[in-house]
């Protein structure tokens, strides 16, 4: 197990140049197409594990501030989108690349988020409560702002997307809490193995995304990209500075920062392959690998500087 444990802290420390040569690697190999037909088997897997490392307790913040949760999670699901529509105008995307960046948009923060803002020495709590209420809120939100949003550029059934999204999110996750709350003695012995299986599956969606676009990407994938960072940029500079004009303390301000700023990339091309083409599950493809570099570089500026009283203790509550 402690072998198993350095493995899982090796792949969570260098996930993003392991996303990168993975998609490298399948570029070159059209056959691991084939993995993209397990793309919700694996989103299944990662919020299960999501679901094992819940407790009562991480849902406290919701109680103790309730008006930063609800600023974290509203501006996650409006800046977000907006965002995206903003970005997919000023580019011209045609309409199934428009509508994966929407819907990568639309969905809710990604987990690693909680990682890296106890990096940056942010509100971890309040990091893991809104990737956890808006991840449980996905379900009707993420349909919803699709309908609004992206329906002009391709026809949008938000009902369909509602039963893949609490298939895929909702009832693994559940099923997690329910195991953790059961067996929690033995769950406590394999968590530390938990980042390895994320890290895996995410890079297995990664690949079979790549391999399934390989004709499409010398064409689109650059472009995509810059809309990435755009889009990942966006959204930390304005929820930073959105939560700062509301008061919101420091270290809290990096924790919204970072949670509306990354998404559940995983999730985007699960959903774009699922219901819409491959093409749409490649922007969630490519943002992923941008967020795992953004991300840490973000995360390692914001732990070399101080931001008043609540540098002590406002990240590691």
């Amino acid at each position: 197990m402690h072998t198993l444990t350095n493995i899982s802290h090796w792949a969570g420390k260098y996930f993003a140049p392991l996303v990168i040569l993975a998609a490298v690697f399948a570029y070159f190999f059209s056959e691991l197409a084939v993995l993209s037909n397990a793309i919700n088997i694996l989103l299944g897997i990662v919020m299960f594990g999501m679901g094992l490392t819940l407790k009562a307790t991480d849902f406290s913040m919701i109680f103790k501030k309730p008006a930063h949760v609800i600023i974290g999670v509203l501006l996650q699901f409006t800046v977000m989108p907006l965002l995206a529509l903003f970005i997919v105008w000023l580019f011209g995307f045609p309409p199934e690349i428009a509508i994966g960046i929407i819907l990568l948009g639309s969905v809710p923060g990604g987990t690693a988020s909680n990682v890296m803002v106890y990096l940056a020495k942010g509100d971890v709590p309040l990091s893991v409560t809104m990737t956890t209420l808006s991840t449980l809120l996905a379900p009707i939100a993420t349909p919803f702002i699709m309908y609004l949003v992206a329906n002009n550029w391709l026809p949008v059934d938000p009902f369909d997307l509602f039963l893949s999204i609490t298939q895929i999110v909702l009832i693994p996750i559940i099923l997690g809490i329910i195991v953790n709350s059961f067996f929690s003695r033995g769950v406590q012995k394999v968590t530390t193995a938990l980042p390895l299986v994320s890290v895996t599956a995410i890079i297995l969606i990664v690949m079979g995304v790549v391999a399934a676009n390989a004709d499409n990407i010398i064409d689109v994938g650059l472009p995509i990209f810059a809309a990435a960072v755009l889009h990942n940029g966006g959204g930390y500079l304005l929820g930073y500075w959105i939560a700062k004009l509301l008061n919101v303390d420091p270290a809290q301000c990096r924790a919204v920062s970072i949670e509306v700023g990354m998404q559940n990339s995983g999730l985007a091309s699960g959903l774009g392959a699922a219901h819409f083409s491959p093409l749409a599950a490649l922007p969630g493809a490519i943002f992923s690998v941008w967020h795992n570099i953004s991300g840490p570089i973000l995360a390692n500026y914001w732990s070399r500087k101080h931001h008043g009283k609540n540098d002590k203790n406002e990240g590691y509550r």
